[in-house]
C-alpha cells in the first residue's frame, strides 16, 4: 500500500500543501505547473484579478479542453472498432473462399 505524503506547491505565487501517494508527486507537480501556467495566461496583465476568478476560469478552460479529447479519443475508438470489424469480416470471408 502507498502511503501519502504532504507535498507544497506554487500556484499563482500561493503556496498549497497537497497530501498526495508517494507514486504520484511527479504527477502532481506536473499538474501545478500546467495550472499555474493557465491562471497565468488567463490573469494576463492584470494583476488585481481575483484569484477565485482566475482559478475559475483556468478550471473551465481546462475541463473543456479535457472534455474535448475525452470526445475525440471515443471518436478513434468508434474507428478503430469499425475498421477491425471490417478487417475480421474481410478474414471471415477469405477464410471461408
Amino acid at each position: 500500500m502507498s502511503s501519502t505524503e504532504a507535498v507544497s506547491v506554487r500556484v499563482l505565487d500561493r503556496e498549497y500543501t497537497v497530501g498526495v501517494g508517494s507514486g504520484e508527486v511527479d504527477g502532481l507537480m506536473a499538474a501545478a505547473r500546467v495550472l499555474d501556467a493557465r491562471m497565468r495566461e488567463v490573469r494576463g496583465a492584470n494583476r488585481m484579478a481575483a484569484i477565485d476568478r482566475v482559478a475559475v476560469l483556468a478550471a473551465l478552460n481546462l475541463a473543456h479542453e479535457l472534455e474535448q479529447l475525452r470526445r475525440e479519443g471515443e471518436q478513434r475508438e468508434r474507428e478503430v472498432a469499425r475498421a477491425l470489424s471490417a478487417l475480421q469480416a474481410r478474414l471471415d470471408t477469405l477464410l471461408d473462399a
